[in-house]
């Protein structure tokens, strides 16, 4: 059953909402004033104060010199763990995505996020529209990197393997430098002996994956999961019948993308090292 992945009220982001609506009514100033003292538009005030998205640190660290410096605005934000940054459906993932023994992942319109720059995840995140506010960019780019700790998980980290679009290693969102210091780490990944990168030439003229990217994922217990994602639609599935047909689709696109050692060569070529 999917979920809407649109923002969804979380206990903890309320209760940060609640302090910061609290501290703002004793200083004696209305949304728009604070938002105008801090530099900052009144909707990202009035959305964390009805709990409809998290108050970032970043956030808090601006507002907080408008208000009560001891009234713990701040750290009430740090307290939020990372996961309830998030609506369920994506907490359940990441949670998996922490423990998960391997790691299949399709992208077809970006570069897959536990291989994003720290620049290209800002990039990414400032693409989206309606356009994010500039402490959520700020969070979710630190969000992102966060998980891509996985890759020094103890005692051994994930089998990962990415397939990946050739047209999303020439779009040069943030800039052409940006997309040349992803493709140098990219091409930097693919020497890691539990990463494996394939990509989809763009002349291609047969195509498994048209509908969509997905992330297939084995639990400790090993249990197969399925991620998909799609236009304010995701959802994680775990029926054992539609799981299988993803692992097939995505056999059938590991033969239609290039071999490793070739995508390897056209990483070089797109740097022009070869």
């Amino acid at each position: 059953m999917p979920h809407s992945n649109r923002p969804q009220r979380n206990a903890s982001w309320k209760v940060v909402g609640v302090l910061l609506a609290h501290q703002r009514k004793r200083a004696l100033l209305t949304q728009e004033h604070l938002a105008e003292l801090a530099h900052c538009d009144v909707e990202s005030i009035a959305s964390v104060e009805q709990g409809r998205r998290p108050l970032s640190a970043k956030m808090a660290a601006v507002l907080e010199p408008h208000l009560d410096p001891k009234g713990g605005l701040r750290e009430a934000a740090e307290a939020i763990p990372r996961r309830e940054r998030y609506p369920a459906f994506a907490r359940d993932y990441m949670e998996h995505e922490e423990e998960a023994l391997s790691l299949l992942w399709y992208e077809n319109a970006a570069i897959p996020g536990l291989l994003q720059t720290p620049d290209c995840a800002a990039a990414v995140f400032a693409n989206f529209y309606p356009p994010l506010p500039a402490d959520q960019i700020a969070q979710q780019t630190e969000d992102r990197l966060a998980r891509q700790k996985i890759f020094q998980r103890k005692p051994q980290p994930p089998v990962t393997h990415f397939i990946i679009e050739q047209s999303t290693l020439e779009r040069p969102i943030g800039g052409r430098e940006v997309l040349q210091g992803q493709l140098r780490h990219l091409r930097t990944m693919t020497e890691l002996p539990f990463v494996g990168i394939q990509i989809i030439r763009t002349d291609r003229e047969t195509h498994a994956g048209l509908n969509g990217p997905m992330i297939l994922l084995e639990t400790p217990d090993h249990d197969q999961l399925a991620y998909l994602e799609g236009q304010h639609v995701s959802f994680l599935q775990d029926d054992p019948d539609e799981v299988h047909l993803l692992h097939l689709k995505y056999g059938m696109l590991r033969s239609q993308a290039l071999s490793i050692e070739d995508s390897k060569r056209l990483l070089d070529d797109l740097l022009g090292e070869s």
